[in-house]
């Protein structure tokens, strides 16, 4: 496994993205926080073998969360947090696309 694919963690599959991808030819994916947009842009290439225009990217920090546990007649609390994370929606030149459903029977 080289280096560039690490990047790309997966894709985000949701109605808004999928809208994105059949109507402007972009398409979501969840990538490494510490990785550029070169960076980004080198592994989509390489990984699905296509042309990229543009990269946008966005930073989300993780949220505190509290939890509840009932266990045996006594009430736990504890805090948690979610882990922050980067997405990436990158632009594809006229032409290419990416099958990020592994084709159709």
């Amino acid at each position: 496994m080289s280096i560039k694919s690490s990047i790309i963690l997966r894709p985000i599959l949701s109605e808004k993205g999928t809208m994105l991808s059949e109507a402007l030819n972009k398409y979501v994916f969840q990538v490494e926080k510490q990785c550029n947009k070169l960076e980004i842009k080198g592994a989509i290439e390489e990984k699905f073998n296509v042309k990229i225009k543009k990269v946008a990217t966005m930073n989300f920090k993780g949220k505190n969360k509290n939890m509840t546990i009932k266990s045996n007649g006594h009430v736990l609390r504890t805090r948690g947090n979610r882990s922050s994370w980067k997405k990436a929606i990158v632009t594809l030149e006229e032409g290419f696309s990416i099958d990020l459903l592994g084709g159709e029977a």
